[in-house]
């Protein structure tokens, strides 16, 4: 194993240092004329040589080391006109290029910015990227611009549910996805109990989601790494945009502080629904609660030629209440300060200093149970990467990073002398999780391309608390006590990454890939939905990390001189440690969660397929995917295979927009699943004179099939230039599908031996209408 190590490292470090003396390095950045902003994955070609380019990075850094001689260099990225720059080496230079946006492609939408067969030659697999203006296109809930919505209309990504923010990633679990906002993880990335997510466009630059096969600096999840960018503000002009909508507006705020140095951005969202609220003559309704709202915050300055400094933020928070009966009050608090410096035209080093945090507050005062429950998970993230342009065939990345994660997994406190409910405190739970990696990008020949990696997670499970040990019947044996500054256990974890890319032709090529993914914290979930209040939990002594292996081969193809994408990948993942709960667990007041847990394996397989238009009138995109996600653990459903509650065979989305004029442009989206796995109750009994059910087959039922028609429309009221202002409406299930979002089981109150059932569906006919603005 040492030895197969160590070659590993050995291929992953190496690469041709012979350079002659007549070789020298073209490096820069790449911006937006209009804003100032740092263009991530914007390419740059020697227009003389075949196959020599890079991409940039997400700071909008290249770097390009070739022969002495005369060339063109040509910066471009797909919605800019493509800048030349003619230069003779015979040194080292750096030349910045800034792109003008085309006329012409203002009002299309445009799926990805990259190079225009970037998507055939390069390697990754299970990659996908979503720009601003195709988001802001598709039409969605109330007409609130939502990203994470528009990524969950992608083949082999699964909403959680009816108006969810949460979402299932090739068969994993809602907390086996990694969401990273300018690099700070975000804990639950949802609002209003799930109807919208935490990311409000008009902050965001780019989102890039890897579904498993990620590259070795990131870590820490099984099924997916969403990584979103915030824009870092137009240090050429100040901007205010904004909009008003039936439910919730926005506005945003940016310019320079010193133009071209140094920029500011400011975004900030609330909904108003409580205000109607207060409007009611009824006080079953005025004295609810129900709003979010949330503000991004991002500044930065540039010192020199290689030095940047960027800070930025994200403070969310939701508010929720029935009366006095019951208040839930959540929120997110992230920021990220990162230091960008280049120690030469080859090594490019980002330094980070991240915080996150996640806390939610339940209150309940219903007759004698009056009580209140906590909880909240926080990490402190010191981080340091290097990327490395040694020649123009190979691109290395490599960094360290050590996490200080604090978890306060619930407290629970009486509010009343008279409650049922006692006051219990779960010490707070500490650890550090830490990594080494590196990867590197290989474009061995024309028709060839790698990107393979390796990463070495280490997890130190801190004292400080009290630690369990249990029988197989999962009775409480031991209690073990362990100081503040012990470790109590160290989890090691190997994870390599490769991916390889054949082209067949210029326009077709065969991907294959295989990763492993570990994941230190875990979610505890009664239901498919993300809910704040869900436990998080870390490893102990008992909770193992939970491994992933996936394995994938891929077909991709560009038609029509690459107006046209297709692309079809096959994947099978198995998966180690999975949690579940035993049958008739207490979730909630259980004073030690461990003994309600049960361990086991699980798989996961499918295939998926997406055919994309990219360019012209009609722009979009046909996803259709079809899996089996199942788990087997011992004490459920006598240690057979089942599927996971996020099982779901067949998933179909159509995403389309068409540009009638500059004016105006309508879009459409229909999807159609196959209902979740879900377990209903098979027999019931009496028990103190009341009905008491009894679940037999955990998921063994299915929610109905699910489909949904949605439809929009743009109206451009501007004429003026560097002004916007548009008008988008439309309806939300148009066709009023009754999808169920709960059943309910109850006992009649006629006949008390008959069983009613009851189905709860949220919307209906929705219809919605936006006024957006910039100037």
């Amino acid at each position: 194993m040492f030895k197969i190590n160590s070659i590993f490292f050995y291929c992953l470090l190496c690469y041709n240092t012979t350079f002659s003396q007549s070789k020298f390095t073209i490096s820069g950045t790449i911006k937006d004329t209009k804003t100032g902003e740092s263009m991530i994955g914007a390419t740059v070609r020697i227009k003389e040589l075949t196959n020599v380019g890079v991409s940039c990075n997400e700071y909008g850094f290249y770097s390009l080391t070739i022969q002495q001689g005369s060339y063109t260099i040509l910066a471009s990225m797909i919605g800019y006109e493509t800048k030349e720059s003619k230069v003779v080496l015979t040194s080292n230079q750096k030349i910045n290029f800034q792109l003008v946006e085309e006329s012409s492609m203002l009002n299309e939408v445009v799926v990805k910015a990259t190079a225009a067969n970037e998507n055939v030659s390069n390697p990754a697999m299970g990659f996908e990227k979503l720009n601003i203006k195709e988001i802001n296109q598709v039409p969605v809930l109330l007409g609130e611009r939502d990203p994470l919505k528009v990524m969950q209309l992608l083949p082999g990504i699964k909403s959680a549910g009816e108006g969810n923010s949460g979402f299932n990633v090739r068969g994993g679990n809602i907390d086996q996805n990694l969401i990273l906002l300018d690099e700070a993880p975000v804990y639950n990335a949802s609002h209003l109990l799930g109807f919208f997510s935490t990311f409000n466009a008009d902050a965001i630059k780019d989102l890039s989601i890897y579904k498993g096969n990620s590259p070795a600096q990131y870590g820490g999840r099984l099924s997916s790494v969403l990584d979103i960018k915030m824009n870092d503000g137009n240090n050429q002009d100040f901007r205010m945009g904004g909009g008003i909508g039936l439910i919730a507006s926005h506005l945003s705020i940016e310019g320079p502080i010193q133009k071209n140095k140094s920029s500011f951005l400011i975004t900030g969202r609330r909904t108003y629904a409580d205000a109607f609220l207060k409007l009611s003559n009824n006080e079953n309704l005025n004295k609810n609660t129900l709003y979010f709202y949330d503000l991004n915050v991002k500044l930065n300055y540039t010192f020199s030629d290689k030095d940047r400094l960027y800070l930025s933020g994200y403070f969310g928070r939701d508010k929720f209440g029935i009366n006095d009966l019951f208040g839930i009050d959540w929120g997110n608090t992230t920021s990220t300060l990162r230091w960008n410096h280049l120690f030469s035209e080859k090594i490019f080093s980002n330094t980070s200093l991240i915080y996150s945090k996640y806390n939610y507050q339940v209150n309940v005062a219903n007759g004698s149970n009056q009580f209140q429950l906590s909880s909240d998970i926080q990490n402190i993230n010191l981080k340091q990467e290097f990327s490395f342009f040694p020649n123009p065939q190979n691109s290395i990345r490599f960094g360290a990073n050590v996490i200080h994660h604090t978890l306060t997994p619930r407290i629970r406190q009486s509010t009343a002398e008279n409650s049922s409910v006692n006051t219990t405190t779960e010490p707070n739970k500490t650890a550090y999780e830490s990594a080494i990696y590196a990867t590197n990008k290989w474009n061995s020949t024309e028709k060839f391309n790698i990107e393979y990696g390796l990463r070495l997670s280490a997890f130190t499970v801190m004292g400080g608390s009290d630690f369990y040990e249990y029988d197989e019947q999962g009775n409480l044996t031991n209690t073990i006590k362990y100081g503040s500054n012990e470790i109590v256990k160290t989890y090691f974890k190997l994870e390599p990454r490769i991916s390889a890319s054949y082209l067949l032709n210029p326009s077709l090529s065969l991907k294959v890939a295989y990763s492993r993914n570990t994941q230190h914290l875990h979610l505890l979930s009664s239901s498919n939905a993300a809910s704040p209040t869900d436990r998080w939990l870390m490893n102990t002594n008992n909770i193992k990390p939970e491994v992933a292996d996936q394995i994938s081969l891929g077909l991709f193809k560009n038609l029509k001189n690459n107006a046209y994408e297709f692309s079809s990948e096959i994947y099978y993942k198995s998966m180690q440690n999975q949690l579940d709960y035993k049958d008739g667990a207490d979730f909630i007041l259980s004073e030690n969660i461990e003994s309600q847990l049960l361990f086991g394996r699980g798989r996961a397989y499918g295939a998926e397929f997406l055919l994309k238009k990219k360019s012209g009138s009609l722009t979009g995109w046909l996803g259709y995917t079809i899996s089996r996600s199942e788990r087997q653990i011992d004490g459920i459903n006598n240690g057979e295979w089942y599927a996971a509650k996020q099982d779901r065979t067949h998933d179909i989305s159509i995403v389309s927009t068409y540009q009638f004029s500059k004016k105006w442009s309508i879009s459409a989206t229909w999807v159609y699943n196959t209902g979740n796995a879900v377990t209903f109750p098979t027999a019931k009994y009496r028990i103190d004179g009341g009905i008491a059910f009894l679940y037999s087959e955990r998921n063994g039922y299915r929610m109905p099939n699910y489909h949904r028609l949605d439809l929009g429309a743009t109206v451009n009221l501007s004429k003026k230039v560097n002004r916007e202002s548009n008008l988008s409406f439309g309806f939300y299930n148009t066709y009023g599908r009754s999808n169920p979002y709960v059943y309910n089981f109850g006992q009649s109150i006629d006949n008390p031996d008959i069983t009613e059932v009851s189905q709860v569906t949220l919307f209906k006919y929705v219809p919605y209408i936006t006024y957006n603005f910039k100037f």
